[in-house]
């Protein structure tokens, strides 16, 4: 009893889910009412013309009424009548279609941005815990699909609706018997096509849900060729992506069983109703009730009755998917974002650099504990340095640093002004980064420094790249300042990538630095050009090293050791090394 309480829930909350799917499509429908009103009445003109025809090819039967006894001068003109009807048809229909896919396009151009700009307003912490290859294919595939279901529904579905309505009253006005039959056929046909939709609407959600997982594993197999390659785990991959494709491939065969029959069997049944009309008609010729212009005219309209009920089944199939993948959009776009300024939030002016963290507490798992009790305070000007082995909090100090994650209790002070009483791009904008994992946008060489200081001129970046030792591999490169590289900075070894990120803190010094592994990627002599230049970078301003290197750090005012999400030793490095502690070992394991 229990376990069919719980399924009846969880239908519910399915079908509620689903139903509020719909409901926010037509919401965005709504803002191209007047395309959409529009639309609906080129579908009656499209829909009026070619039903007209056969009435018009029914009189011109009738007119033939035996050998060498036609009516020529109305034949002629119910022809010209129907090319007439037929441009119509053809200039409506056309003039339909494009009014059709500038909704659908604008349509989903509003759903991008809103889900691009979405991305840009959630926590760090949902990007890092999704598979990026599943944000691609919500961004890209989902709304492909999106908008192929609703071109098809407005261009088939209001149609459709519009030739089966139309298409009864003229049947029922020539003969009410046949159209007795045909309403009473009518019923199967829709049975069958709402069953198939609705199990396809579920399949197909499975299918979305595979090809966004086989997307990740791509896109994980992208980033990471280098390490898998030196590994030798191309086989590994390999298997993992097969059986992400077979689930896909599963998964896809069902959706599309349920769809292949939706025709079949919408055409078994339509033609079954085809051959009533034409036996009962052909009987209630023969019994004088109707003419045989009349009966053509009626078989005709069986065609063009039966027909929208194929399109719509299929629409309706299609239409399942792509509400599936609309849900999957509207799932980024109802995340919750990153909570908003306070009102009384102020800008950060003339930064002096004095941090203080206190009693702080942090978990990525709410039912782990991991930063227990953080107490850190640096001074104006200090140099802070954070070690300690993988995985033990130095990178999450970080993010406690920029507020990419929100601390669970405690309070950050920058000069005596709590934390939350700051504008994010304010408290961001005061810091200078260079991380562990380089980030460089597409473009020019030039356009990558600048990203800091947008506007600055090209002295100003040339000598912000002498500054980090940069100029003389741009100098070396075809286009110097100007060379174009890709996201991953193309033929650009790891030390010049990092370089590259180091000349734009150099274009624009903030009075607090962030160092995060900044020179675990260069060589021992570039490594030591660059402590230099940082050396000079760091004067005065209030600096957080974090690094692997602990020759990198020996100079700190401060250096914090940890060790599983707690600060278990914390002193100069003379100090550190006299102790004879966590930070001693960790020294004489490098340079022992």
């Amino acid at each position: 009893m229990k376990d069919k309480v719980n399924t009846d829930n969880f239908k519910k909350r399915k079908n509620s889910a689903y139903n509020a799917t719909i409901k926010r499509i037509f919401m965005l429908m709504a803002k191209h009412r007047l395309r959409f009103a529009a639309s609906i009445c080129l579908a009656v003109a499209v829909v009026a013309a070619t039903l007209l025809v056969p009435v018009l090819t029914g009189e011109a039967v009738d007119s033939i009424i035996s050998e060498g006894n036609v009516d020529f001068e109305k034949l002629i003109k119910i022809i010209l009548y129907i090319i007439i009807l037929m441009f119509i048809c053809a200039v409506s229909r056309y003039a339909m279609d494009v009014i059709n896919n500038l909704i659908a396009y604008d349509m989903l151009k509003d759903i991008r941005i809103k889900a691009f700009s979405k991305l840009q307003k959630l926590p760090v912490g949902f990007i890092d815990s999704t598979s990026h290859g599943s944000i691609i294919n919500r961004l890209i595939n989902d709304v492909n699909k999106l908008s192929e279901g609703l071109l098809l529904g407005f261009t088939q579905f209001f149609t459709g609706i519009l030739t089966i309505v139309l298409t009864l009253i003229l049947i029922f006005r020539v003969s009410a018997g046949i159209g007795m039959a045909v309403v009473g056929l009518t019923p199967l046909s829709m049975v069958v096509a709402f069953f198939i939709a609705k199990k396809t609407h579920t399949y197909f959600k499975n299918q979305s849900i595979c090809q966004a997982d086989m997307a990740g594993v791509v896109n994980e197999m992208i980033e990471g060729i280098s390490c898998i390659k030196a590994f030798g785990t191309e086989s590994k991959i390999c298997r993992v992506f097969e059986s992400a494709d077979e689930k896909l491939r599963q998964s896809a065969l069902n959706a599309i069983f349920f769809q292949s029959i939706t025709n079949p069997a919408t055409r078994f049944i339509n033609s079954s109703i085809y051959a009533l009309v034409g036996i009962v008609g052909a009987l209630s010729v023969i019994k004088g009730g109707m003419s045989i212009g009349q009966l053509a005219a009626v078989l005709s309209y069986a065609v063009q009755y039966s027909k929208p009920f194929n399109e719509i089944s299929a629409v309706f199939a299609e239409l399942q998917n792509s509400v599936v993948c609309a849900s999957r959009v509207f799932s980024i776009i109802d995340e919750t974002e990153v909570p908003a300024d306070r009102e009384s939030a102020v800008e950060l002016k003339k930064v002096s650099g004095n941090v203080i963290l206190k009693d702080v507490e942090f978990s990525y798992n709410k039912g782990r504990e991991f930063i227990k009790n953080l107490n850190i305070e640096a001074g104006k000007g200090q140099h802070i340095a954070i070690v300690g082995p993988t995985g033990c909090g130095k990178t999450t100090i970080i993010n406690l640093l920029m507020r990419f994650y929100e601390m669970d209790s405690g309070e950050m002070f920058i000069d005596g002004i709590n934390a939350m009483n700051i504008k994010r791009n304010s408290l961001a904008g005061s810091y200078g980064m260079v991380l562990q994992d380089t980030w460089l946008k597409s473009g020019t060489i030039k356009e990558n420094i600048a990203m800091s200081k947008p506007g600055a001129g090209i002295d100003e970046i040339k000598r912000a790249a002498k500054e980090a030792y940069a100029d003389g591999f741009i100098s070396r490169l075809p286009n110097g300042y100007d060379t174009v590289i890709g996201h991953d900075g193309g033929n650009l070894s790891s030390g010049e990538k990092q370089l590259l990120c180091i000349a734009r803190v150099m274009l624009n010094l903030p009075t607090m630095l962030i160092l995060d592994e900044a020179t675990s990627s260069l060589d021992t002599m570039t490594e030591m050009r660059i402590k230099k230049a940082f050396d000079k970078m760091m004067e005065q301003r209030t600096s957080f090293v974090v690094a692997h290197r602990l020759s990198t750090i020996t100079s700190a005012d401060i250096i914090l050791v940890m060790k599983d999400g707690n600060i278990i030793e914390r002193g100069k490095h003379e100090e550190l090394l006299k102790l004879n502690g966590f930070y001693s070992q960790l020294y004489n394991s490098q340079y022992g």
